[in-house]
């Protein structure tokens, strides 16, 4: 089962990508984060084949099935990713509906991947006896999407106009890069096995970290387009404003789209980092 799951895999993430390589899916910021995906799920997916017919899963300092459900939730989550961003900002950008094939086989490829990983996830964990890892509960599928939804926000804010010589939007992407540190610290602490040399339990340490993105997001989410969106400071308040939304240029996000999804991707992360602290602190009231 293990076997014809990754093989799926591979197939599918490569056809994802090379479908996305023949019509110039690199040439845009969310195309070129959509290719890392699939080719680094392709070549992740293949390093993990090798190493299970090669019968080498005993040969690591750690437990292979965590490192295994590990890497196939974060792929799970990241062609995820994919398969709602591709759509949704690339093939807009395609003026002629005789070109929407390839991209549209490429998502639907990537939707495959998707399934393909979530069902490894579930297959590992049925396994007899079976540790589940991490990355494969609730709250670290939640950590694992905190930190995803963070680097797409990054892509958007590749264009450094968006915030430079605004002190309020500066702190913004401020909070985006401290809120992904803290969740890839809880991610990491975890995976190393060094929560006993935590000062408190991992569960408070891990509410604590939550608690504190929560905060910060939130005043994220009220200054970013309250910033963004004021026409006294030179903003654009209506997308009509910018000419660029409708120049059609391919593969290319306008400024006001990019502003709102930024706004929309802040609001996201702070409901999914609600959700994470509400199941964590739950979940720690029920340990005492």
């Amino acid at each position: 089962m293990g076997c014809c799951l990754r093989q799926l895999q591979l197939f599918s993430t490569c056809m994802a990508f090379s479908l996305g390589a023949s019509v110039g899916t690199w040439k845009g910021a969310i195309g070129n984060w959509s290719m890392f995906i699939w080719c680094f799920c392709f070549v992740l997916t293949l390093l993990i084949l090798i190493v299970e017919l090669c019968g080498l899963e005993g040969h690591f300092p750690f437990s292979w099935d965590n490192c295994l459900t590990t890497c196939n939730s974060f792929s799970a989550l990241l062609c995820l990713s994919a398969s709602i961003i591709y759509p949704v900002i690339y093939i807009q950008f395609l003026s002629n509906s005789h070109d929407w094939d390839r991209p549209i086989i490429s998502t639907a490829f990537s939707c495959i991947a998707f399934v393909a990983y979530a069902m490894d996830v579930t297959w590992t964990r049925a396994q007899p006896n079976m540790i589940t890892g991490y990355m494969a509960t609730v709250p670290g599928l939640l950590k694992g999407l905190e930190t995803i939804v963070a680097c797409v926000i990054f892509i958007f804010l590749s264009n450094t106009s968006l915030y430079l010589h605004q002190p309020a939007l500066e702190w913004c992407v401020a909070v985006y890069s401290i809120c992904f540190v803290l969740s890839s610290v809880a991610i990491l602490v975890n995976l190393g096995k060094c929560d006993n040399r935590l000062p408190m339990p991992f569960s408070v340490f891990q509410v604590v970290l939550t608690l504190l993105s929560v905060l910060l997001y939130t005043t994220a989410l009220l200054l970013w387009p309250l910033y963004q969106f004021n026409e006294e400071l030179g903003r654009l308040l209506q997308r009509s404003s910018d000419v660029n939304c409708s120049s059609g240029v391919p593969t290319s996000v306008c400024i006001w789209d990019q502003q709102l999804a930024v706004v929309s991707l802040t609001a996201i992360n702070l409901l999914i980092y609600v959700t994470d602290l509400v199941f964590s602190a739950r979940l720690n009231f029920n340990r005492g």
